[in-house]
């Protein structure tokens, strides 16, 4: 028995604060009306006669930025809380999961009211947004000061450890018989065919094998969210979310491998022609053709209004000319969704058009062996199992019948369309990454004896971990609520972006704690933290960088 359970508190009622929920739920009122003060004063600086002025939103980025990370931690608390009442309301909140709510508020609530990290050298504070001393002391209540100053105590940690030390971390909620069977499907493969070999293939810089994308087509990774009508299960976003987070548990190059084929198969069902769907969506849905993204290039990055990749239409052919970087699995792909200039008259974003760019898969002795098209990888820390590659074209050919449904002009559009699915997807890789840097760190800090005793036993140590389980619940629970609001066809950029932007920084801090767990031990490539570090950063940066996803949520805030 780990030094926590020595000295535990008695009781749980020694450590969970009475009326708990009703506690927490009158503190969240009490934090989302400090979200509406500062929405107010963002507002006031960056709009001009009842309009957004983009000018002053980039004068203002600090203020503005700060807005997406307050209105992502007050809507994490709304998340906690409603998973709180649906374990209560089915007879499973239990001492863990009522820690985990209270702690979660507790520290939530002092980085609201004291300083909210952005990033690691960046804090935003309730006075940066001009909020004078005493609007600061109104802003809050005896239920917010009852949380920071009772909800995460040295005691409230020990206790925590204690209760996760067998690897149980709290009932996720998932609410749903379908999706636990898919949990623990995903699961069992992912710790019988992936965990036990990734490491390697990391060391080895080697593509994920075949037999492994061949058996998650046989599960049916890659037509999870296709309508059955073409070939796919037709499953819901939720269902994207636990299987993505079970594969990112193991290796984020696995979890990943689905996103290719969710986002190439959300372009065509949502913006392909009816022959389009036919034809690809079942290949797609099989695994019989493994798509690849190819928007990004190397002067644009996020300002995909600069792409300047041309297609010119010869006949019934569009001739592709231009340069494309980071692109993820582009040798063994077989078709690419291909963003690019058909008009250059129309400036910006009116240009652009998706083609469905089919081409041969490589080899390593040839990766690309199409005509016209040529590609070198690009050595990376992390993530490395599909690879990363930038490609030249030059007068690489695409059948005009291939671009996306059927008319020029809508790629920027179409393109939009998938971006709450791809971040979605995102965030749940994230909880996956972050979950498994978790669990290393607990079984390294449970293992390794240092003067006499587990580091497990050092609160500085079980400590970190407590909160490492408290904040991948709280990415968790923010990603399936985006999940199912996307599942209810509802409008969710606002809430995919943020759990995105959280469970991004999340699995970058589980990633970085759990390696100064290992101390030196973690810095050597030996050890498995080494990869999930270098796997954890890129989360911050791809699919819209955290600096412009928060842009992205607070021009959000402030229009809709």
């Amino acid at each position: 028995m780990s030094a926590a359970a020595k000295t535990e508190p008695a009781t749980k009622a020694d450590l969970i604060l009475p009326d708990l929920l009703y506690t927490c739920e009158r503190a969240y009122q009490t934090a989302n009306q400090t979200l509406i003060v500062i929405r107010e004063h963002v507002q006031a600086l960056v709009t001009s006669g009842g309009a957004l002025d983009a000018a002053a939103l980039d004068r203002h980025q600090y203020a503005a930025h700060g807005l997406s990370w307050f209105a992502t931690y007050v809507s994490a608390l709304s998340c906690m809380l409603d998973w709180a009442r649906r374990l209560e309301a089915t007879g499973r909140l239990g001492e863990l999961e009522s820690l985990i709510l209270q702690a979660a508020y507790s520290e939530y609530l002092h980085q609201i009211y004291g300083g909210l990290p952005m990033s690691q050298g960046e804090f935003v504070r309730l006075a940066d947004f001009g909020i004078e001393v005493r609007e600061r002391q109104l802003l809050q209540s005896p239920y917010t000061t009852l949380l920071r100053e009772h909800g995460f105590t040295e005691d409230c940690k020990a206790r925590l450890a204690e209760l996760m030390k067998d690897g149980h971390f709290g009932d996720p909620g998932l609410d749903d018989e379908t999706l636990d069977m898919v949990r623990d499907q995903f699961r069992r493969f992912a710790e019988e065919q992936v965990a036990p070999h990734c490491h390697g293939w990391h060391l080895n810089d080697q593509l994920i094998p075949l037999e492994i994308v061949e058996t998650m087509a046989e599960l049916g990774v890659f037509g999870l969210t296709v309508p059955e009508a073409y070939g796919g299960l037709g499953m819901g976003k939720m269902a994207m979310c636990v299987v993505t987070e079970e594969l990112s548990r193991a290796y984020i190059g696995v979890g990943s491998l689905g996103t290719r084929s969710e986002i190439a198969a959300e372009l065509i069902r949502l913006g392909g022609t009816e022959e389009q769907k036919q034809h690809y969506l079942p290949l797609i849905a099989s695994g019989q053709i493994l798509p690849t993204a190819v928007f990004t290039e190397p002067n644009t990055g996020s300002d995909l209004a600069s792409l300047r990749t041309r297609a010119v239409r010869e006949g019934e052919t569009y001739k592709v000319t231009g340069a494309k970087t980071w692109i993820t699995h582009a040798a063994r792909s077989d078709l690419m969704t291909l963003l690019v200039r058909t008009n250059p008259d129309q400036p910006g974003y009116k240009g652009l058009s998706m083609l469905l760019a089919e081409k041969p898969r490589g080899t390593d002795a040839d990766p690309f062996p199409a005509e016209g098209m040529t590609g070198g990888e690009i050595k990376v820390l992390g993530y490395r199992g599909m690879k990363e590659y930038e490609l030249g074209f030059d007068g690489f050919e695409v059948p005009a019948a291939n671009l996306l449904g059927g008319t020029e002009g809508q790629g920027f559009k179409q393109l939009m369309a998938t971006f709450e699915s791809a971040r979605i997807q995102t965030a749940a890789r994230a909880v996956g990454v972050a979950q498994n840097a978790l669990e290393t760190g607990l079984r390294y800090a449970q293992e390794r004896q240092q003067f006499g005793k587990p580091l497990y036993a050092f609160p500085r140590v079980h400590g970190k971990l407590a909160w490492m389980a408290v904040e991948t619940m709280v990415a968790r629970q923010l990603t399936y609520f985006a999940g199912r609001e996307k599942d209810s066809d509802l409008r969710c950029d606002i809430e995919a972006g943020m759990a995105k932007l959280l469970a991004a920084r999340v699995a970058w801090s589980n990633a970085d704690n759990a390696l100064q767990i290992h101390g030196g031990n973690g810095y050597a490539e030996e050890y498995a933290i080494s990869r999930i570090l270098c796997d954890a950063r890129i989360l911050n940066v791809f699919e819209g960088a955290a600096e412009i996803q928060a842009h992205v949520i607070a021009r959000g805030l402030l229009t809709r």
